[in-house]
């Protein structure tokens, strides 16, 4: 792929901190300062953390609150195939240049001061959304919450807790409970949190959490599945909706989850017809993705589909096996080293019929061998590959099968690259 001018930039940000996550607010304050705080002049904010479906969650969020004429600004981490998908001003991915642009000046300003990546790349975003007028700002935490390089916002328009489960525990340590602190540490005082479905310990936390904030935890609302789609009722009243646009059942949680948190807030004007609208024409790359129509489907034989899932841990795993309950799979599977790889494959063991494992180019992903290692002991039947064209081609065509691809965030990126499905 062609390098950009960015990517050299970025690059060099790399270098600024010896560690990749180093999770603090003060080097975020002190540039944010240098800046002139953009932070304080942003649109209004919805902020989003949690451990699964923030994502899926966000382009419900995006795409109810475009089909109601309102212009959007959109930060996410991490990217799939190129750093400015990331930053998204009034809809549009942000243009190569004006990229440029504001990381030299951030980099600039900041004149060679230890600060993480992505606390530099974040102050990057900031500005670009504080100089770009729109009528609101959906904002993904990257890791936690509490000392997250976005908590930096004082009075957000509505904050949002997708499900929590184990993830970056490296980071956030083992126990759920404080895995669950440090993503309701997003609550501000006087602002509704809307959270998902959660297990009774993570719900018994955030609402002990955001109690302490000053800030409103809303729980008012529910839904129920229908033939056709589901029924979203709060106190408002109720909307019945056809199933969302994005595969898998868990969908409807996440679309609910969106619709719940934009009927909870006062600044933004949304009609019915938009939410039956938003919810069925977002679009959120790599999860649950059906790529059979790509260069790399054509590897399959007639009537196999190709599936891509970026999920990379056990609670993703469960989303994948109820989507696929009572099919067989061929996985191909790449994983970062820092993955629970095992509960992992454990929780897709019911579904795989046999698995291709693949080692990650460029990444800190497990050995291919390693991860045949973990199939087996689970008495999944497995062997190696170079790369998921080379598990494609393994597999051949000489049946009707249905693959997925699966494991890594970064897999699916490359996957998306390799078939010139860039995300726009």
């Amino acid at each position: 792929m062609t390098k950009r001018n960015s990517d050299r930039i970025l690059t060099r940000l790399l270098t600024l901190h010896p560690k990749i996550i180093d999770l603090s607010l003060d080097r975020m304050n002190i540039i944010l300062e240098s800046l002139g705080n953009p932070q304080n002049t942003l649109p209004p904010v919805i902020h989003v953390a949690g451990t699964n479906g923030k994502g899926s969650t966000i382009a419900y969020l995006r795409s109810i609150l475009e089909a109601a004429g309102l212009s959007v600004h959109v930060y996410t981490s991490p990217h799939l195939v190129r750093f400015a998908e990331r930053i998204r001003l009034n809809g549009e991915i942000i243009e190569e240049n004006y990229l440029q642009e504001i990381l030299e000046y951030c980099e600039k300003i900041n004149d060679g001061v230890p600060i993480t990546y992505f606390e530099i790349t974040t102050a990057a975003a900031f500005k670009a959304f504080a100089d770009n007028p729109a009528d609101v700002l959906i904002l993904e935490v990257g890791l936690g919450g509490r000392l997250d390089a976005t908590n930096v916002v004082d009075h957000p328009l509505s904050t949002v807790i997708t499900p929590v489960s184990h993830d970056h525990q490296q980071f956030l340590g083992h126990d759920l409970s404080g895995i669950a602190m440090e993503k309701a540490s997003i609550a501000k005082k006087d602002v509704p949190l809307l959270s998902a479905l959660q297990t009774k310990e993570v719900e018994k936390k955030i609402s002990e959490v955001v109690q302490k904030s000053g800030g409103n935890l809303i729980n008012n609302w529910n839904y129920e599945i229908t033939d056709n789609g589901f029924t979203y009722k709060d106190e408002q009243g109720s909307l019945n909706l056809t199933k969302p646009n994005l595969n898998g059942p868990h969908q409807i949680s996440n679309a609910a989850l969106a619709i719940a948190a934009l009927r909870h807030q006062q600044h933004l004007k949304i009609s019915d017809d938009d939410y039956a609208k938003g919810i069925t024409s977002a679009n959120w790359p790599a999860r649950m993705q059906n790529i059979t129509a790509s260069p790399y489907g054509d590897l399959l034989a007639k009537d196999s589909e190709l599936w891509l899932d970026g999920g990379h841990n056990p609670a993703a795993a469960e989303v994948i096996a109820e989507t696929f309950k009572n099919e067989k799979l061929i996985l191909i599977c790449g994983m970062m080293e820092n993955k629970d790889v095992q509960g992992y494959l454990e929780t897709l063991s019911p579904i795989t019929e046999y698995l291709y494992a693949i080692h990650v180019d460029g990444e800190a992903s497990y050995p291919a061998t390693e991860i045949v290692k973990h199939a087996w002991s689970l008495s999944i039947k497995a062997d190696g590959a170079k790369n998921v064209r080379d598990a494609l081609e393994k597999i051949g065509k000489d049946g009707t099968v249905k693959v997925l691809i699966c494991g890594s965030l970064y897999l699916a990126g490359q996957v998306l690259g390799d078939n010139d499905l860039i995300p726009d």
